[in-house]
This record gives C-alpha cells, structure tokens and sequence, in this order.
C-alpha cells in the first residue's frame, strides 16, 4: 500500500485534485468526499496503467510541508 501526496482546490463548481508524482492524475467533483473517492480510483487506475506500459511508477514524496509567510 502506498500513500501519495493529493493537492486538493475549490472551484466554482467543486472541487479539483491532481497527484503531483503522478503527471496527468488528476479528479474533479462538486464535493470534496466525491473528488477523494474519484481521486482514489484515478490513482489506482493511472498506476496500473503505466505497469501495463512499462512504465516505472514513481515513488511516493515521503514529506509535505507547509510554510507560513506573512502576506
């Protein structure tokens, strides 16, 4: 089991999320939960599908940090 680092964004008319290790992996839906539910599935999906090519499925970024800054 891996965990993969998931950018979650609201928009007009939902919400967006993309998998920064994992170009192109990306889910979108009018709730958060839905977007994480379709999230998960693409993030399976995707895998499989760059084993299927061949393709080296990159390892998980282990650490995300966030910063704050005086704006």
């Amino acid at each position: 089991m891996s965990k993969y680092t998931v950018f979650f964004e609201q928009t007009s008319s939902g919400y967006s999320a993309h998998v920064p290790d994992l170009p192109g992996c990306v889910a979108a839906a009018s709730t958060l939960e839905a977007t994480r539910e379709l999230m998960r599935e693409a993030i399976e999906f995707h895998v499989e599908g760059m084993r299927m090519h061949g393709e080296l499925v990159p390892a998980p970024t282990p650490h995300i940090e966030e910063i704050e800054v005086a704006v």
